[in-house]
């Protein structure tokens, strides 16, 4: 079995800007209560949630492909429901983004022998600790990383994983399996939450538009896509998410030029009539996640004028 960490290693700031409802990353976390819970998204594809990001596993005969590890102690009830899905070894690990929502179990499984795969900002921001966390140790760094994009041919997939315009970070993945018809999105796009710019970690508002049409535009009208957070969705969801983006992104842009501040906008809350159309899969965001998620949204947007 795995022998667990005893360091969480989590960054709490984006968390605590976009996730809704959630206390990740602020010891306050029952890691033992959680559930993980196997869901079949087309042919050997799977996910698993539990508590953080989306777990993506591809199995077969060549062994298993992960992407993303949620938090260090749910390391091995992550094992143990890959087990459930198939008795080969697991393989590789590829990293979408580099939260510790997504990348806390980097260790456990680095540990294991595991190949960890991603974009090379990931590895940089990992290795100097992300958002006030310490530097990652060597074996939780990513081994494979990758510019622009990259092809895995694993379990009779065409597996392309690519880089997405500055978003969420600046080191967001997105996964295309050809065969199944399947792309893992990362948190450039998810259905529990506002949409999140990581400022301090490179990401953008235009980025993030700019990566949800390259989403919508890779898509087909059958692919499923698995959001970072929330349930399997389609092009059409990402399309709608996309919009309203611009939608946020125009309000907030005529707020700044009337010379608005922060304050103000948090006063005015311009994307009230958004938020459930942004969160369509989880209870409606309460003061605190809106208020955050405006503080975000406006530095971002100020500083892309």
């Amino acid at each position: 079995m795995l022998q667990l960490s005893s360091k969480l290693a989590l960054c709490s700031l984006p968390l605590a800007l976009f996730a809704v409802g959630s206390a990740f990353g602020q010891g306050q976390q029952d890691f033992s209560a959680v559930q993980i819970k196997t869901h079949q998204v087309a042919g050997n594809f799977y996910y698993l949630e539990g508590q953080g990001g989306n777990v993506g596993v591809l199995i077969g005969d060549d062994g298993v492909l992960m992407i993303d590890d949620q938090f260090a102690p749910l390391s091995e009830k992550l094992q143990a429901a890959i087990k459930a899905l198939s008795n080969k070894p697991i393989r590789m690990l590829i990293n979408t983004h580099v939260h510790g929502d997504h990348t806390g179990g980097n260790e456990n499984f680095g540990k294991l022998g595991l190949d960890i795969v991603a974009h090379d900002n990931v590895r940089v921001r990992i290795a100097k600790g992300v958002n006030g966390a310490a530097p990652s140790p060597a074996v939780a760094l990513p081994v494979v990383t990758f510019g622009d994009t990259m092809s895995l041919h694993l379990n009779g997939e065409t597996i392309t994983i690519g880089k997405l315009p500055p978003a969420h970070t600046d080191g967001d993945s997105y996964i295309h399996f050809a065969k199944a018809d399947v792309i893992h999105a990362g948190d450039v796009f998810r259905t529990t939450g506002y949409p999140g710019v990581d400022g301090g970690n490179g990401g953008t508002v235009k980025g993030t538009i700019a990566a949800l049409q390259a989403l919508v535009d890779m898509a087909g009208p059958n692919t499923k896509i698995l959001p970072g957070h929330g349930v399997v969705s389609t092009r059409d969801d990402v399309a709608r998410f996309r919009d309203n983006t611009i939608e946020a992104q125009r309000r907030f842009t005529d707020l700044i030029k009337k010379g608005m501040t922060v304050e103000q906008v948090i006063a005015a809350n311009p994307t009230a009539d958004l938020a459930t159309k942004f969160i369509t899969t989880a209870p409606p965001p309460d003061k605190a996640t809106t208020d955050r998620f405006i503080t975000a949204f406006y530095n971002a947007v100020k500083s892309e004028l």
